[in-house]
């Protein structure tokens, strides 16, 4: 008897799951409580994927052999409960493809810089001429891309939810570039969880792989060291200096790997501030590890273009300078962005809360930030929380009041800043929706 697969969530990486499933002879079924975008309904029917809409029908979805469900729907769904009470396996998208796929995996995960990281190898992989797909919560379904189409390698953004219902996946190298509190709403606002979820990137490694990580963040380090890992071990640090592994010493970022070293100046990096030494050190120690050449690492990290919503500059309109930095959905983005800036700011911040503590960023608010514009529906907390920090708090519920405000407000020289803290899903659709809105009101000033 045919196997039968359902999908739980028709956005890109259900479908793709589904059509992967299809491709390799499943009989299939997709299920989507909300609705289906007509893009993903064209591609349902062209693989003649049956699928439902606007509900999840029990009957249809609880004789299958496995789910996979959508990185977007939490544990606590009814559905989800009563899939976990029958005993049917739930899997995420990435382990279903992973178990088709033969190519080399370099997965990314972290609380901050992780679409950064993984744009910059995927540039630097293809700069050096492999043949190499872009995949995870970044670009198109994984899934899709390995029924459809033939790449040797993959770099694989993960988030923790993705990572959450992956069991025999691995990765060839795996990269955790920094754990601080986010999303303790869905791990029951225990840290530990999360930091658990985030190691799932490690395991199933052998010796042969490799997994490199930041030295200088204190929750990783606690946790790497009650665990046993067979792979090869790369730090990067701007605090210690390595055999193998990247660091930084006086102006230049170096790089060492097996018997082979690179060394570049800080100031030809494309992406500047501290965070991003952490994003470039990671690349350059993958590209070693994939044994691209020193000329192609350094144009690489010399040319790279930064990704839309991250620190993005937008504008300066009549000496104000606006930056869309709406992909910082936690408290630690916000305070690598507030940090880069070296003028005043006027900080557009809120959204949906995930159990956000704001102490970490009071000093740096008290130092830079006149004015905080609020931008969600509920901002009880921010105003609590910097309530005699900061002497001029107000509250908005559009980009476009956001910034129209903002904009009255300042004065030639300050920054106006996007960095919100906070999820996106009280005003907007997800973060890309806050962000072009933002740079549409900002373009209409």
């Amino acid at each position: 008897m045919e196997k039968r697969i359902v999908v739980l969530g028709g956005g890109e990486s259900g479908v793709g799951a589904a059509v992967l499933a299809k491709t390799n002879g499943f009989d299939v079924f997709l299920s989507d409580k909300g609705l289906i975008k007509d893009e993903h309904k064209k591609v349902l029917s062209q693989y003649n994927i049956e699928f439902e809409e606007g509900k999840h029908s029990e009957n249809l979805i609880l004789n299958a052999n496995e789910v996979i469900k959508s990185p977007g729907i939490p544990d606590h769904a009814s559905i989800v409960i009563e899939l976990k009470n029958r005993e049917i396996r739930i899997i995420s998208e990435i382990e279903f493809a992973g178990r088709y796929c033969p190519a080399c995996k370099i997965c990314i995960t972290g609380s901050n810089g992780k679409t950064t990281t993984t744009s910059l190898i995927y540039f630097l992989l293809k700069n050096a001429g492999l043949n190499v797909g872009l995949a995870g919560n970044i670009g198109k379904s994984y899934a899709l891309q390995v029924a459809t189409e033939k790449f040797d390698y993959y770099v694989i953004e993960l988030s923790s939810f993705q990572l959450d219902d992956m069991y025999e996946f691995k990765a060839d190298i795996a990269i955790l570039l920094n754990i601080t509190p986010d999303h303790l709403d869905r791990y029951d606002y225990k840290l530990q969880n999360y930091v658990n979820s985030k190691f799932r990137i490690t395991q199933n490694m052998r010796k042969e792989d490799c997994f490199i990580f930041c030295s200088d963040d204190e929750i990783t380090m606690g946790h790497l060291q009650k665990i046993i890992l067979k792979a090869q071990k790369l730090p990067f640090s701007q605090a210690e200096k390595f055999d193998q592994g990247a660091f930084v010493d006086g102006d230049n970022m170096i790089t060492r790997y097996q018997d082979s070293e690179f060394a570049m100046l800080l100031d030809e990096l494309s992406l500047s501030g501290r965070h991003n030494v952490y994003n470039s050190m990671a690349a350059a120690i993958t590209g070693k590890v994939l044994d691209v050449s020193n000329n192609v690492i350094r144009q690489s990290l010399m040319g790279f273009v930064g990704v839309e919503h991250r620190l993005e500059t937008v504008l300066k309109v009549r000496g104000i300078t606006f930056i869309n930095d709406s992909k910082a959905t936690n408290v630690n983005s916000a305070w690598y962005a507030l940090e880069s800036v070296k003028s005043s700011v006027i900080w557009i911040a809120g959204g949906t809360d995930k159990g956000n503590d704001y102490s970490p960023l009071y000093n740096l608010v008290k130092e830079k930030v006149i004015i905080i514009i609020c931008m969600g529906v509920d901002n009880k907390k921010i105003i609590e929380s910097f309530t005699g920090k900061v002497s001029v708090i107000i509250e908005t519920h559009s980009a476009k009041e956001a910034v129209e405000k903002a904009y009255e407000l300042g004065e030639p020289g300050d920054t106006v800043l996007l960095s919100p803290a906070c999820a996106s899903f009280d005003l907007f659709e997800n973060y890309e929706d806050r962000g072009r809105q933002f740079k549409e009101a900002v373009r209409n000033l």
